[in-house]
C-alpha cells in the first residue's frame, strides 16, 4: 500500500486517515490477517505494512481503544478484546439499518412514504431549537427486510434545510442521512438517543404487522451537525427483527 502523504498533510487529513486505518484494522481483526491474534503487531510494524506514519497508527489504535476493541498495555502491547470485536449492531455506535438488513440476508426497501409540511409545536420547537410556528418537514416511512416490515420512522427536519417543494423531488426510500448530506450539505456528527420498550399506537402496530404480545423498541433521537446544531428529530420504531449490543465502559 502506498504511503498516503497527501492525507497526512494537515490535522483534518490526518484524522481522516487514522479513522480509515482504524476501520481497516477492525476489519482485519474480524476476517483478515489478525482474526486469530491475541495482540496486534507493534506500531512500527503496522506503520510499515500499512504505509502510514506511526502517528497515524497511534491515533488509529487510540480510536480502537476508545471503542473497546483493543487495550494498550505498557510492556505487553495492543491486546485484542475478542468479545467486543465479535459484537454486531452496537447501539453506542453509528449504525445503518440497510447494512444490518443486508447482513441478515435480506434486501432492504421502503414503502408507505409520506412527506408533509407542518408548523412546529412547542415540543418540536424545543427539540430542533426553532420558534413555535416555524415550518418543519415531516417524513414518514416503513422499512422492510424482504417482505417483512421491520421499522417505522418519523423524521422531522427544519424546513430551511429542505423546503416542501424540494422535498417532493427526493427519494426518501434512501437513508435520510444521505439526503441531508448530499442535498442539504449537512453532515450529522452526533446523535443523542433515548430508547424505550413501547407498544406503539394501533396504526403503527398495524403498519409493522406485529403480534399483540410483542413490544417495539422506540429510538427517540436528536441528530446534530457541527457546532451542536440540531438538524433532525426522529422517532423510529424497531421490531424484534433487530438485536443490538451496547458496550458500557468504566471511565
Amino acid at each position: 500500500m502506498a504511503k498516503a502523504k497527501t492525507g497526512e498533510a494537515g490535522p483534518l487529513g490526518g484524522a481522516v486517515i487514522s479513522q480509515q486505518i482504524a476501520s481497516q484494522l477492525l476489519r482485519e481483526m474480524r476476517t483478515g490477517p489478525y482474526e486469530s491474534c491475541e495482540r496486534l503487531p507493534a506500531e512500527v510494524e503496522l506503520a510499515a505494512r500499512l504505509g502510514v506514519s506511526r502517528t497515524v497508527i497511534r491515533d488509529a489504535l487510540a480510536e480502537l481503544e476508545r471503542e473497546g476493541y483493543v487495550e494498550r498495555v505498557r510492556g505487553i502491547g495492543t491486546v485484542v478484546n475478542r468479545r467486543i470485536v465479535a459484537l454486531d449492531n452496537r447501539l453506542d455506535q453509528k449504525f445503518e439499518y440497510n447494512t444490518m438488513i443486508r447482513a441478515a440476508g435480506y434486501v432492504p426497501h421502503a414503502d408507505s412514504i409520506s412527506v408533509q409540511q407542518l408548523t412546529a409545536d412547542s415540543h418540536l420547537a424545543h427539540q430542533l431549537e426553532l420558534e413555535v410556528g416555524d415550518p418543519v418537514l415531516m417524513v414518514r416511512k416503513r422499512v422492510l427486510a424482504g417482505e417483512m416490515p421491520v421499522i417505522y420512522s418519523v423524521d422531522y427536519l427544519p424546513a430551511k434545510l429542505l423546503d416542501h417543494e424540494s422535498a417532493q423531488r427526493q427519494d426518501f426510500a434512501r437513508p435520510i442521512f444521505d439526503i441531508l448530506e448530499e442535498v442539504c450539505g449537512v453532515s450529522v456528527t452526533s446523535t443523542v438517543t433515548h430508547t424505550s420498550a413501547v407498544l406503539g399506537d394501533a396504526a403503527i402496530r398495524k403498519t409493522l404487522e406485529v403480534p399483540d404480545h410483542e413490544a417495539l423498541l422506540l429510538m427517540d433521537e436528536i441528530s446534530f451537525s457541527k457546532l451542536t446544531r440540531p438538524v433532525m428529530y426522529s422517532l423510529s420504531y424497531y421490531t424484534n427483527f433487530f438485536s443490538f449490543s451496547l458496550l458500557r465502559k468504566k471511565v
